[in-house]
């Protein structure tokens, strides 16, 4: 396959990705990115925070994006992908249960929840949606795989991209992510001039 492929499977994906509430109710994905916008600058104003959880690669884009949106974009934002934390949930109340029980430690109602599974079917990000939800946290997920995997229809926004390829996924995850910061910057900018 050549890098001009391989992109262009990118970009047609792009077009093809899904943004629905928890109740099924598909929007246009342009429309789903300005909510996620909405969302995260209202947990900002409220001086919540945000909290990213994934597996594998979608851990590491989960750390990147809370140092990102931390620095950035002015918001407390953390990760729980940090290797003794997993391990000492893990040990103690097993792997299915990692996020679960850092969310029922650190979670706040209000807070914001961004659960990415390329699968949708990760028992521990499952447990932890969950988990969030019992605690009165807004969530959102991203995920691919299936259409109707069971983390796509759990938060109030959910993306979901329409592939079977980990890499694509992932780096369209992580592109949602890093655009929803932009545009909170640019807004937070534009909030700095009036």
């Amino acid at each position: 396959m050549s890098i001009l492929k391989y992109y262009n499977e990118l970009n047609e994906l792009t077009g093809q990705i899904k943004a629905k509430s928890m109740s099924g109710k598909e929007c246009d994905f342009a429309d789903g990115a300005d909510k996620l916008v909405e969302i995260i600058l209202k947990v900002k104003k409220q001086g919540r925070k945000i909290i990213f959880i994934g597996n594998g690669a979608s851990a590491a884009i989960s750390s990147h994006q809370s140092a990102d949106y931390s620095k950035n974009g002015g918001i407390r934002a953390i990760a729980f992908s940090d290797p003794a934390l997993l391990t000492c949930m893990g040990n103690d109340f097993g792997f299915e249960r990692v996020f679960e029980k850092p969310v029922n430690i650190y979670a706040d109602a209000g807070d914001l929840l961004v659960a990415i599974s390329s699968s949708g079917k990760s028992a521990n990000i499952i447990n932890a949606v969950k988990a969030a939800v019992q605690k009165k946290c807004e969530v959102v997920t991203l995920s691919g795989f299936e259409a109707n995997n069971p983390l796509s229809n759990m938060g109030m926004l959910n993306f979901y991209v329409p592939s079977r390829e980990y890499s694509h996924i992932e780096i369209l995850h992580h592109s949602i992510c890093h655009y929803v910061l932009e545009m909170v910057i640019e807004r937070n900018r534009m909030g700095d001039k009036k």
